[in-house]
């Protein structure tokens, strides 16, 4: 069932929209962009992957691509389950996708309690099913599967408890996703056109390829720059957020428009707006740098997100999750925070609309750790230093899978309301602490520290702290400091 509307209309409106405001479609211009000041204070949000790949519950969020590649898993493990893929494909999940447990109000409830101050549902994946109401294709929630407009509800949701609402696309990617099922006997077959679910299924590229072939064509990129301002029109996010294939050089001249129509759309609504990005997919400046699973070694001049989530082998719900603890989310949130960064966490909804028990547990640890600590972390700012100790730092994508194995003289920092916050990553199980960044320097023309100590608090703690700046650091013992979770040491400066 396909629907090839008019795309002549929607170019126009887009070009008008470019053309009224002080954004021009060229990199030049779009370097006046500022990072949202909401955003830098935020530190927190919740990212959540739900999609009909949430049915299939298996393997990950890839299950799309993967059940029809013949040296996949999940190639195999479908046929078991549904049978071939000319007799039951991709399609076929949508129906089963009934979202009868979902209340937005709900999740936005948890999220709140996780201490999240903003959300990114993802509006489309690589599959191609939108995730709202849409007049560009029926292959839709609004009018398929659940009939429901999960971003429209998430929207409302999230603007009635306070929360900021945002959005991932990842339509991209769509160009090349569904391209394996033309190589086997599948529902995937010409004829084929613009407003077909699986269009255009080509044959998957080199995707570290800056300029692989086949080369997208103006049809579908054209058709991708729609389908993303319909959702700047209709949903006004605060954030755009999009995944890794937009650095490929097909998408360039478009990424410029679609920056200009937003950022220009963010000034007539009197609201900043701003894009998310991976790699380089637009130019430095003009957006906020995305890291997945990642981060950066040291602090950065300028704000930054890494998104990571829940578990460490899927984004998405399935029956085999390896989940992630509290204690490892809270250290990345710690980390990226002293680096000038935010943390976007994802959570996998089930196909049903319910939010897994495991993922809700670990989401309320957060938030407890973050009702005693937040100080320290929301509308944080870097300090002249964001670490000390020996844990060593990998820098990149795909890097914060690995336990940290942080130790008692592991510190990260972070600053603000006149003091600084040492957050002690493993806090010393005999309480002796010292830390040597805020020591006496013989030499005060380099001091890392040269001020004056009022006090020293632990957060969430009543014991009473008598500490001493000596040549080895700030030094002071306890004996009721005990956590299982990193502890946050408050210094208030005079």
């Amino acid at each position: 069932m396909g629907y090839k509307y008019d795309m002549k209309p929607y170019l126009e409106h887009i070009e008008k929209g470019i053309q009224e405001g002080p954004y021009r479609a060229d990199w030049d211009s779009l370097s006046d962009f500022e990072v949202p000041s909401w955003f830098k204070r935020a530190k927190f949000g919740i990212f959540m992957h739900w999609g009909l790949y949430s049915v299939a519950a298996r393997f990950n969020e890839w299950y799309s691509r993967n059940m029809y590649k013949s040296d996949m898993d999940a190639f195999k493990d479908h046929i078991e389950r549904h049978g071939t893929q000319d007799v039951f494909g991709y399609k076929d999940f949508i129906p089963l996708f009934k979202a009868e447990k979902f209340d937005a109000d709900s999740w936005v409830e948890l999220f709140k309690e996780a201490g999240a101050r903003y959300i990114v549902p993802v509006s489309e994946h690589h599959d191609g099913f939108q995730m709202y109401k849409s007049s560009l294709s029926h292959w839709n929630a609004y009018e398929m599967g659940p009939k429901r407009d999960i971003l429209g509800e998430l929207k409302a949701a999230a603007e009635k408890g306070g929360l900021r609402f945002a959005t991932s696309n990842h339509r991209a990617e769509h160009w090349w996703f569904m391209g394996h099922g033309r190589e086997i006997k599948s529902d995937i077959k010409e004829p084929m056109e613009r407003g077909d679910f699986y269009w255009p299924a080509q044959p998957e590229p080199d995707n570290q390829d800056l300029y692989s072939t086949p080369y997208p064509t103006q049809e579908y990129l054209d058709d991708w720059l729609i389908r993303v301002v319909e959702i700047i029109d209709n949903y006004q996010p605060s954030f755009l957020y999009f995944d890794w294939w937009l650095q490929h050089d097909a998408f360039k001249e478009n990424m410029k428009k679609l920056a200009a129509y937003y950022y220009n759309q963010g000034v007539k609504w009197g609201k900043p707006v701003a894009i998310c990005y991976k790699h380089d997919g637009m130019a430095f400046g003009t957006g906020i740098v995305e890291i997945e699973r990642g981060a950066f070694a040291d602090i950065k001049a300028f704000p930054w997100q890494t998104d990571t989530a829940i578990a460490h082998n899927s984004w998405c719900y399935t029956d085999s999750l390896d989940y992630k603890n509290a204690r490892m989310i809270v250290e990345l949130l710690i980390d990226v925070v002293s680096k000038n960064g935010n943390l976007l966490l994802n959570v996998g909804p089930k196909a049903d609309g319910t939010i897994p028990e495991k993922d809700q547990e670990i989401l309320r640890d957060i938030g407890r750790w973050l009702r005693v600590n937040g100080e320290a972390i929301y509308d944080a700012k870097v300090w002249r230093k964001c670490k000390e100790g020996p844990a060593q730092d990998v820098e990149g994508q795909f890097s914060d899978g690995k336990p940290k194995n942080y130790g008692p003289k592991d510190f990260r920092f972070t600053a603000g309301h006149g003091c600084i916050y040492a957050h002690a990553m493993n806090y010393p199980e005999d309480g002796n602490v010292c830390i040597e960044s805020l020591r006496l320097s013989p030499d005060q023309n380099i001091p890392e520290f040269h001020g004056i100590i009022e006090d020293v608090k632990i957060l969430g703690f009543d014991e009473k702290i008598d500490y001493k700046v000596t040549t080895k650091g700030l030094e002071f013992a306890t004996k009721t400091v005990k956590s299982d979770m990193p502890v946050v040491i408050k210094i208030k400066t005079k």
